[in-house]
């Protein structure tokens, strides 16, 4: 019997995006369900009843949440093809350190960039500098964040660095010109 995949998700959710990214690399076919995130449906209240949020990946009938845990997920049923996370376990804990990393940091830091004012806006957006050069200086040299080849680092980074870029270009806020200073 072949797997049942199913994804709960929101086609604009950087989080949604990551797994999608996640199974797209891995060659999993799924079906994709879109949420309405104002009228959740039964079927992700029953799969997410903690969080009642997207993404959820249904797999054979079990659900699993939370998009980070979902790509972990991910990559340990699907071991055949395109690993996302590094065998090493240092080099494991590493990459979930800078998921958390993204995840808390840039991503709040970037959101306090567009949701807020003043001199508090200001604050945030040299902070969201500083977390753009501390991942910046893990990179170094290395072609892909996370080691020499696309994964969960990666994945997790492309996502969120688009998500925040969009929202700071929304409020022409230029990086190019913050970065050079």
């Amino acid at each position: 019997m072949a797997d049942e995949v199913i994804l709960l998700d929101f086609w604009a959710s950087m989080f949604g995006i990551r797994v999608r990214i996640a199974l797209a690399e891995k060659g999993v076919k799924y079906e994709y369900k879109e949420q309405d995130l104002f009228n959740k449906s039964p079927l992700l209240l029953q799969m997410n009843p903690v969080h009642k949020k997207i993404p959820v990946l249904i797999h054979n009938g079990k659900s699993v949440c939370e998009s980070s845990i979902i790509v972990q997920y991910i990559d340990e049923v699907w071991k055949d093809k395109a690993p996302l996370l590094p065998y090493d376990p240092y080099q494991r804990a590493q990459a979930r350190f800078w998921v958390d990393f993204i995840d808390k940091k840039m991503y709040d830091t970037s959101r306090k960039t567009w949701a807020t004012k003043g001199d508090e806006q200001e604050a945030a957006k040299k902070e969201f500098i500083e977390v753009l050069k501390t991942l910046e200086g893990e990179l170094g040299d290395k072609p892909f964040f996370g080691g020499d080849n696309f994964g969960f680092v990666a994945a997790s980074l492309v996502v969120s660095l688009l998500a925040s870029l969009l929202a700071t270009d929304a409020l022409s806020f230029s990086l190019q010109n913050k970065l050079g200073q």
